[in-house]
């Protein structure tokens, strides 16, 4: 699914924004996130890793509903990746699903990706809720950052070494996390305004 067409004239000015997919994924901050970030301009791109198909369809946690995916975040070149503005990393169990690694002395290829993105000063990159998963298996990445995540991954962040804020949205360099699902509006909204002061 490529989603919905930046409109004219809007804050991001047709940026592109990568937002990481998997099954289980939550309806309602999903769908947030195609409508809002096009409403600011922005192409919104889902990725997911492929598995050398052309396309997956993915469902929901809540109602199943079907989503389809036709980009790869695999292989893609520095340059390909500094194209984007934002990669996200959404809740809920995309993220566990997303670390999986045939290869356990391997980086998952997203958790691969999402530490590429983060090396990057010019990518936002914001992960919310349960996203931090993702990342437990590079904590190189979140050392000494400040973060917000769901209660629950609180022992999760101070083992990767990075310090617990109690806050909806922290912002900490080029990296942006979110409390919870039910504060995917805040998120986005920061994200939108961060991009937008790059213009």
């Amino acid at each position: 699914m490529s989603g919905i067409e930046p409109r004219a004239g809007a804050a991001l000015n047709g940026r592109k924004i990568a937002v990481l997919m998997e099954s289980d994924y939550v309806e309602p901050e999903i769908f947030y996130y195609e409508r809002r970030f096009a409403e600011a301009g922005a192409e919104v791109h889902f990725m997911t890793r492929l598995w050398g198909q052309p396309s997956i369809t993915f469902t929901g946690h809540e109602w199943r509903v079907p989503f389809t995916v036709d980009r790869g975040f695999e292989g893609i070149g520095d340059r390909e990746l500094r194209s984007y503005a934002a990669v996200i990393v959404p809740s809920g169990i995309v993220s566990d699903r997303l670390r999986y690694t045939d290869d356990v002395n391997r980086l998952a290829p997203a958790t691969a990706f999402v530490r590429r993105a983060l090396e990057e000063p010019s990518i936002v990159t914001g992960v919310i809720c349960h996203g931090l998963w993702l990342m437990a298996a590079a904590p190189e990445t979140m050392r000494g950052r400040k973060v917000v995540a769901h209660n629950n991954l609180v022992g999760d962040v101070r083992n990767m070494g990075a310090e617990y804020v109690d806050q909806d949205v922290v912002i900490d360099g080029n990296l942006i996390t979110g409390r919870s699902v039910y504060h995917c509006h805040l998120f986005a909204h920061t994200i939108i305004g961060q991009l937008a002061e790059t213009l």
